[in-house]
Formats: structure tokens, sequence, C-alpha cells
């Protein structure tokens, strides 16, 4: 028998990629998953599938499955009939991997952006509150800000307030 598909070439590769990383993450719609850091790799088979590689920011991140269906529908109608979606937990998803685009979107819509993860080795101490100094608030620049509460309308975020202009801000947590 003789095969009538085609072979898969480097550009279906680079073209299965870009589409991937046009997906908006659902939660922070200023961002791409690209830009989030959470698309790790998109891969052509053989076969013609696509399969595309995501690491949750947090394990039992409740936007996952609608990552994997933008994924799959975006992917579909740009002409990749198949595609799989896996999700890679090792090695965890950090913030360190926000593209400095990404962050430069999380500044233009107010949110405050993660500094450097906390690089661990060993447990992680359960402690209350914060564990770095307050960040500076993205409207007014001041660093007299106070935490408010340690999850925003994502798990991913906290909220503060600037006790300088008295504005209410959004922070993308360290991990």
């Amino acid at each position: 028998m003789v095969s009538t598909q085609e072979p898969v070439t480097t550009r279906d590769a680079a073209n299965a990629r870009h589409v991937a990383e046009q997906v908006r993450d659902p939660e922070m719609p200023m961002l791409t998953l690209d830009d989030l850091g959470v698309l790790r790799n998109v891969d052509v088979q053989p076969d013609s599938t696509v399969v595309v590689s995501i690491t949750p920011t947090y394990t039992g991140c409740p936007a996952m499955a609608t990552m994997r269906d933008d994924l799959v529908h975006r992917l579909n109608d740009a002409g990749f009939p198949r595609v799989e979606v896996r999700v890679v937990l090792d090695p965890p998803w950090s913030s360190d991997w926000i593209s400095e685009r990404g962050r430069a979107a999380l500044r233009e819509a107010g949110l405050s952006t993660p500094g450097p993860a906390p690089h661990r080795s060993g447990p992680i101490a359960l402690t209350l509150g914060p564990t770095r100094q307050a960040p500076p608030c993205p409207r007014c620049g001041s660093t007299a800000t106070r935490l408010t509460s340690e999850f925003g309308a994502t798990a991913c975020k906290a909220l503060y307030s600037c006790t300088d202009c008295l504005e209410p801000f959004e922070h993308v947590k360290e991990i």
C-alpha cells in the first residue's frame, strides 16, 4: 500500500509553533501562553499529529483545561487536524519563565510583575504572610504597599494596596 500522507516538514513544525505561541492565557489575556512561559514545546510527529507540551503555573490550575481546548481549536483552525496536548510537571513552572514582553504586558495592564522566584533547596517552610518584600505600586511606583489578600482573582495573584496613592493592585506571585 502506498502512503498518500505528505512528509512532515520543518515549515509545518514552525507553523504549528507560531499558532500555539499566539494562544492567550484565559486568566490573564494580556499574555500569550508563550509569554507566560507555560508553552514548553511544540512538535509535529511523522503522522502529522501536533504534540504541544504545557506546564501549569500551579498544580491543579483550573485554567489548564481551557488552555488545552484553546490550543486544540486554534491548531485545528490552522489546518492541523490531530492535536495532542501534554502536561509537563518537571521541571515545575517558575515565574522566571515569564518573558520580558509578558512582563511589559502585565505592567501595561496595571499588574505588579513578579521579582526573581525564590530558589529553594529542600522542604518549603510553611509560613503565614508574604515571604518577600512587598512589591512597588504599578501605578505610582511607591514602595509603601501592603498585602491585603494572599489570593486575588486567581491563585497566582495576590492583592496589595498602595498607602501613598491608595490604589489597590494585583501582584503576580513569585514561584
